[in-house]
């Protein structure tokens, strides 16, 4: 698996938001082996998710429901328009060609979190071919991130 940015969390946050990218028939186990991984990398194998978020054209992915169903996690889809105006530090020009945004699983975490900060930058599956992406947020609550 390959990381993104991580940012020092110097206590475990509150809960995080999960972005998940995903090719068209992404199984479960694959977005769920890569969330896992990357939290039990982080030592935050027993933080709350609170919400997974991803680009309103995955909608009909069931594999990225059944997560926020299995994390008892809220679902939030958002429009590429939206993701697109967001700074990432990891944009892709081939995620821009397919969906429109030049990140959906980075951006999506951050608008989820509306101004919140990534804990854990674009993360590949370490499946071949590869299928999802996730990224992880955090609320940033008065002032320091919670």
């Amino acid at each position: 698996m390959s990381a993104g940015a991580v940012r020092d969390a110097p206590d475990p946050p509150v809960g995080l938001v999960v972005g998940v990218g995903a090719s068209k028939g992404v199984a479960y186990d694959e977005i769920h082996e890569t969330l896992r991984a990357a939290l039990d990398t982080l030592g935050l194998a027993h933080v709350r998710v609170v919400a997974v978020a991803s680009v309103t054209t995955k909608r009909g992915e069931p594999a990225i429901h059944a997560l926020a169903d299995d994390l008892g996690a809220a679902m939030v889809w958002l429009p590429p328009e939206r993701l697109a105006a967001t700074h990432v530090p990891n944009p892709s020009a081939r995620v821009r060609a397919v969906t429109g945004t030049p990140s959906v699983a980075e951006a999506a975490a951050l608008v989820a979190t509306e101004g919140g900060v990534l804990v854990l930058g674009k993360t590949r599956s370490a499946r071949r071919p590869c299928l999802c992406t996730i990224a992880l947020a955090r609320h940033q609550v008065g002032g320091t991130t919670a």
